[in-house]
This record gives C-alpha cells, structure tokens and sequence, in this order.
C-alpha cells in the first residue's frame, strides 16, 4: 500500500507555528488561506488538505487565536476578521474520522463561540470609531466574520441551534448600531433559512428574547433600513411554522396594528402585506376559537348547572349513603383496633407464660441442684446435656426428614412428567411408523396407449412361449390364502423384531447411563448428605432385588467358615411380601425405569 503524502507546505507551516512567539502566529496562520485556494473547492485534493490541516492542529491554532488582542497584532482586526474566514473554509466539508466527538461536540460549538465573541468586539470598535476610515475597516471586518458565521453553519446544520443560544448573539441583536443590527439580523434570517425548525428548538426565554428585540425595533425607530430588515426577518419567522405566528398574535396584541399604521408606504408593502396576512389569519383563526371557547364555556355551564341541580335534589339519599359508609368504615377500624389490641394481649400473656417456664425452669435447677449431692453435680450436668443434645438432634432429623421428602415429592413428580411425555412421544412414533409403512407403496404411473399396446404385445408372446398350466378356481384361493398367511406372518415378524430392537436399544441406553453414573460417583471421603439421593430407586421389584442381596449377603457375613467352602449362599431365595411392599426411596443406580 502506497503511504499517504502531506503536503510540504503544511508541514513547514506546523513547524513555523510551533517554533514562533504568539504575536507571529495569526500572520503565519494567514498561509492557510492560499493552500486551500490553490486545490478546486469540492475535491478530493480539497478534502484531503482539510484533513491534514485539522489532524496537525492549524485548526485548532485558528480557534485559540481568535481570543487575542489584536491591537498588537500586525495587520490588527482585518487579520482576525481573515483568520475567521479561514476557520470557516477549513471546517465546512471536512469528514473527521478519528475521535469526530472532540470535533462535532466540543470544536465547532467553541469556534462559533469565538466567532461571536469577535463579532461582538468588532461591533463595540465600529461604534467608538471616530474616523470614518476605521468604521468602514471594522464594518468590513463584521461583514467578514458573519459571513463566516453563516458558511459556518450552512455546512454544520446543527451549529444554528448554538448561535442563537449564544449570549453574544443576542447582545449583537439588541445593538442600536444601524448597519451591524441589520447584518445581523441579515444573519439571523440565514440561519431560518438553513433550518426552518431552530426557532422551536431553542429555550423559550431564547425565542422571548429575539421576537421582544424584533418588536421592540419596529416600535422604537422610523428608520426604512432596520424596519425592512425586522419586517423580512418576522415573516421568515412567521413561514417558519405556524406555531411561531400564534405565538406573535398572543404575545403581542397590538402588532397588526403597528405595523399597518407606521410603517405602511414605507418601499417594503409586499413584504409587510405578506406578514400582515399571516397575522390577520391567525386573528381571525383565534377570534373563531374565541368564540367556540365562549359557546362551549356556555354549554358547559348549563350542563353543570344541569347536574347541581339534579345533584341536590339527589343530596339526602347521598348524606345517608354516606353515614351509612361512614358508620361502617368506622365499625371497620374500631374492629381492627379490637383485633390489634387482642393480639397484643395474646403476645403478651405469651411471653408472660415463656418468662413463668423459665423462672420454674430455673427454680428446678436450683433446686435439683440443693438435693443433689456435690459429687453427682457434674453427672447430673452431663445427663442434661445429653438430654439436650437428644432433643436438638430429633429436631434437626425431622426438619431433614420433611425437606429430603420434599424434594423426593419434587423429584418424583417430574419423573412421572418424564414418563408421560415418553409415552406420548412413542404413541406418536408408533403412529409415524404405521402410517410411513402404508404409505411405502405407491400406484404406478399410468401408462401410455403406446406403452400399453407394446406390454400386451410382450405379454401374448411370453404366454405363447411358455403356457402355463391350468389352475382350478379352490387351488389359486388356497395360494392366495397361503400368501396372505405368509405376508401377514411376515408383517407380524417384522413388528416384533422392530419392538425387540427398540427394546434392546432402550437397555443399552440404561446400561450406558448405569455406568457412567458409578464411574462419576464420588469417593466416601469426598460424598455428602445429598449424594445418596442420586441412587435412590422408584422401581418396585428393584428395591426387592437390592433388599434380598443384602440380606443374602448379611446372612453369608453370619455363617461359619465350613459353611463358605461352597457356593449355597449364592442361591436366591424367595422374596417376601415386605420386601415386594417396599417403598420409594431405596437405593438404586439413576435412570431406572419402573
């Protein structure tokens, strides 16, 4: 892969940058501007010096810049005015793709604020500017930075929403300066044109605070300029969205009126009967609500005066509903009140009781202690420890007890789920293979009249080629019975044979699981409580099985060593009604059917 090359201006302008004072960096940082003419706007070689600008931070050297004094500066505020437009060409295309948060969400929010920033310096110069040479400078350095303002934002949509929450964009709005407030103003309808919506996504004080500053200049001044600017700006608002002309109508009664009287025949009438229109509309639109909101109040008011009246003639049969819920509600609590103090009396003639056994408890001991003599104290103390020790272990085999039944009951009740769905599932099986059997044979393909002809044909002369010999009608039934006879013996066979191997495959399955849960039993040492539970049998004759070898097994423990020369111990014996009664939960090997 070909490694990417920087251009070799760049890099000697990062380095020119990093090594000079900070006075020469905004006169070095004027170089950009030339390398980003010298590529045609829109290509690929345009993008690429975007993105080697930013990733070796000229950009950024750009925004901190803007902060400066520029008084000092060569060149002054026409270099920070040219260092604006330079941020502006360098960030409107240009596609970060590493890390593009630091500079989506905090860069270009920063730059606008710079910018503004700016703009507002430059416009409190232009206004202390005696000369008429140093406000026409300034003037053109504002016109700059607000154009840089809008480029910046016509490649960043989002950004709107940060320039008219800016505090500095509010204070350029309410200036008295002419020409800056119709610049911005000018700026402002930019952005309304950009994105139509931003109006309604900013703070409400925000919109309050632009729309009092609006109205407030087409109150407060006579002059055609700031009234055709405020009045273009307005119906921008009011096209915007329809909720913004209602807000307009509400907010300010007496628009319509101001803006008819004074500033009609001023040179701007379409513009102002367009405005005019949209809030003449929405009067008209809120005088129609109006009076619908009066006749539904109207309606309203007869329908409840309607249910007053009908409420009150309703009022005794209501006030005794209600004693009589009140009444039952308070028999309620005072039932509960009972109810908790009889409790209470009960808790306490409990522990009363428990406090009398333990004092007669203690009163016994101290007494038995008196009667017994001193050398028997400690047997005595031993007894009752043994005593105590008994009941504590009675108690804790019970609580065993009911918990290992419990979950046996568990146990066992999934295994009989176990046995349900197999049988299920081998009905099922059972109807699948029945029905894949009748359906092996399948009718054969009808035949064509060629065809047909041509079989007859064979068939007429393997018949001449070898005559059969003649059948009685009782011979071919007797052949046909004895083939049904052999079929039928055949399909039963088959039936039998399939069931044999199911069934040997079904122990070989036990045997397999047998083994594999004696290989993985536990030794002694490492076996626990709940590890016997495994191996409990469900099966009836199993459990009979296992009693009868232990018992032949005990027996053969008992006999003397002339009676072990032989073999007579291993004969069964019969196995008796207890043991055929035996109940589940004896030892077994897992997986046991019954």
């Amino acid at each position: 892969m070909k490694p990417v090359q920087v251009d070799s201006r760049i890099l000697s302008l990062a380095a020119q940058v990093t090594e000079s004072p900070d006075l020469d960096v905004p006169v070095l940082l004027l170089k950009i501007k030339d390398i980003l003419t010298s590529a045609p706007p829109g290509s690929k070689e345009s993008q690429k010096i975007k993105q080697d600008l930013y990733y070796y931070d000229l950009v950024q050297y750009c925004h901190l810049v803007l902060k400066q004094d520029y008084t000092r500066v060569p060149g002054g505020w026409v270099t920070a005015a040219q260092i604006a437009e330079i941020i502006s060409l360098s960030c409107v295309g240009l596609e970060v793709k590493e890390e593009p948060e630091d500079f989506y969400n905090k860069l270009l929010p920063s730059a606008v604020d710079n910018l503004l920033f700016l703009d507002r310096r430059l416009q409190v110069r232009c206004s202390r500017a005696i000369k008429d040479e140093d406000r026409r400078e300034f003037l053109q350095c504002f016109r700059t930075v607000t154009d840089a303002i809008c480029r910046l934002c016509g490649g960043h949509v989002p950004l709107t929403k940060n320039v008219l929450q800016n505090k500095h964009f509010l204070q350029l709005l309410m200036a008295d300066d002419v020409e800056t407030s119709t610049r911005v103003m000018s700026v402002l309808q930019n952005i309304l044109r950009i994105n139509r919506g931003v109006l309604l996504q900013v703070a409400e004080k925000t919109l309050d605070c632009i729309l009092d500053e609006l109205v407030y200049k087409l109150s407060s001044t006579i002059n055609p300029v700031i009234g055709s600017a405020a009045i273009k700006l307005l119906l921008s608002v009011a096209e915007s969205d329809p909720r913004l002309v209602t807000t307009l109508t509400t907010r300010y009664k007496g628009l319509e009126t101001l803006l008819s009287k004074q500033w009609t025949g001023k040179g701007f009438d379409r513009n102002l009967d367009q405005l005019l229109d949209l809030l003449g509309s929405e009067n008209c639109r809120a005088d129609e609500t109006q009076r619908l909101h009066q006749a539904v109040c109207i309606i309203q008011a007869a329908w409840r005066g309607f249910q007053t009246r009908k409420r009150l003639k309703q009022l005794p049969k209501a006030v005794t509903t209600l004693q009589k819920n009140f009444r039952a509600k308070r028999e309620q609590e005072l039932q509960h009140l009972r109810k908790q103090k009889e409790e209470e009396s009960l808790r306490q003639q409990l522990q009363l009781q428990r406090q009398r056994a333990m004092r007669l408890f203690h009163e016994r001991q101290l007494t038995l202690l008196e009667i017994v003599h001193a050398g028997q104290v400690d047997k005595h103390m031993h007894e009752m420890e043994e005593k105590s020790a008994l009941t504590i272990q009675r108690h804790w085999r019970a609580f065993r007890a009911r918990r290992n039944f419990l979950q046996q009951k568990q146990s066992l009740k999934q295994y009989k789920m176990a046995v349900v769905i197999q049988k299920a599932v081998l009905k099922f099986l059972e109807k699948q293979r029945k029905r894949k059997a009748c359906s092996l044979w399948k009718p054969p393909k009808a035949l064509s009249d060629e065809q047909r002809l041509a079989l007859q044909e064979k068939v007429k002369d393997y018949i001449k080629l070898h005559p059969a010999s003649e059948m009685s009608e009782e011979m071919s039934k007797e052949l046909h019975q004895q083939a049904q006879a052999k079929l039928a013996q055949y399909l039963m066979k088959r039936s039998l044979d399939r069931k044999a191997q199911q069934h040997r495959e079904a122990l070989l399955a036990q045997v397999r699981t047998y083994v594999d849960q004696l290989t993985s039993a536990p030794s002694l040492a490492e076996a626990t409580m709940e590890d016997p539970n495994v191996y409990m049998s469900r099966s009836v004759p199993v459990v009979a099985r296992a009693k009868q070898s232990h018992y032949t097994m005990l027996k053969y423990t008992q006999w003397p060593w002339w009676k072990k020369l032989g073999e007579e111990f291993l004969d069964d014996e019969g196995v008796s009604e207890d043991l055929l009664c035996a109940e589940v939960g004896t030892l077994f090997i897992g997986g046991t059917k019954s």
